[in-house]
């Protein structure tokens, strides 16, 4: 970042209020905000979200209690295989940047992931319950899972009203992402960074989240008002972003990159450790629903978004194919075996 740079100085997260979207004197606006952040950014704040304070209380308390629990506890959540996207990733176990096929120390994070709680058995869901649709893993000493899912009913909802938005700003009809998404293999992660007293620094290029895009369609993240996370900003550096109070962070993932042919990005984010000589613990909470799409939803440049000066740039993936391989790379410490990458060019113009 160069020092006195009145672009840099300007730059924000865009703020979008979804309040009264189903008032048809309020759509055009929200519409039109909509697309120039995801077009602008990709990384935007909503406010009138209509998640109620209650809700989102009990899903911290729940968070808190959950990550309170000792470690060898905590062991006993770690699912089976590295394909089962459930259950406690122990601090040191992931390394995000391989995503995007980059090298780098484990990351220093914790995480706890739940899916759907209540499976329908239906097709769909049936064919891929052994990994996408796996079983949840719940802890049995702490009371933690009637608010995280309806947390996680709560999110999903406004996440679906997303792509409603979505869909209109990008020229569609309004229901265009709905037989996409009605069996999206939605995930929710709750990250929890914490430096203890005493723990020595990370080593070089360690970060408490490794440098990548979401996978999905998009992400609704909560998180606490706390330094460290940041996104590579349009004139490709890198940005600190915290949210504004009682605002949740939206960010668009590789599939809608590709849908949109580029015209929206899914944009390069990061989690950076505290200063070092910033003495005593740090802790940082975070909570992503990634609306990813159905496992069997094949997903192509939109026609909106092409013509002949602006042909595709990527080929058709199947959603659950592209998840996959994503989810793979940082738990096997190998760069992820996808067909699309929205953001090498991106990555490799922020790390200089």
């Amino acid at each position: 970042m160069v020092e006195g740079d009145a672009h840099m100085s300007e730059f924000v997260v865009p703020v979008v209020d979804l309040s009264g979207w189903d008032v048809p004197a309020r759509r055009a606006a929200i519409t039109r905000a909509v697309d120039d952040a995801c077009s602008d950014v990709g990384f935007f704040q909503i406010t009138g979200h209509g998640v109620e304070r209650a809700t989102l209380d009990a899903m911290l308390a729940a968070v808190d209690a959950l990550f309170a629990v000792p470690l060898p506890e905590k062991q006993a959540w770690v699912p089976p295989s590295p394909d089962i996207n459930r259950g406690y990733a122990p601090m040191g176990t992931e390394s995000l940047s391989y995503s995007l096929g980059k090298e780098a120390p484990p990351d220093l994070f914790e995480a706890f992931n739940i899916g759907l709680d209540d499976v329908p058995d239906t097709p769909a869901y049936n064919t891929r319950t052994a990994d996408l649709f796996a079983a949840n893993i719940w802890p049995t000493t702490v009371d933690v899972r009637a608010p995280l899912v309806n947390y996680f009913a709560t999110v999903a909802h406004l996440a679906r009203t997303l792509t409603r938005i979505f869909a209109v700003a990008l020229g569609l009809e309004e229901s265009f992402f709905v037989d996409k998404t009605d069996h999206s293999t939605d995930t929710m992660r709750i990250n929890h960074y914490m430096r203890q007293r005493g723990e020595p620094d990370p080593v070089d290029g360690q970060l408490r989240m490794g440098a990548h895009t979401d996978y999905g369609i998009v992400t609704v993240l909560y998180a606490d008002r706390v330094p460290g996370l940041e996104i590579v900003a349009p004139d490709g550096s890198w940005r600190g972003v915290v949210p504004e109070p009682g605002a949740f962070l939206v960010n668009l993932g590789d599939l809608t990159a590709e849908w949109t042919n580029d015209r929206w990005r899914s944009t390069v984010h990061r989690v950076v450790p505290p200063p070092r000589a910033q003495s005593g613990p740090a802790r940082r909470r975070s909570v992503a629903f990634f609306h990813d799409g159905n496992h069997d939803a094949l997903v192509e440049c939109l026609p909106t978004c092409v013509s002949a000066d602006n042909p595709a740039k990527y080929p058709p993936v199947l959603a659950g194919d592209h998840l996959m391989a994503k989810l793979m790379g940082p738990r096997t410490r190998s760069a992820s075996q996808v067909s699309l990458d929205t953001a090498s060019l991106r990555l490799a113009a922020a790390d200089g």
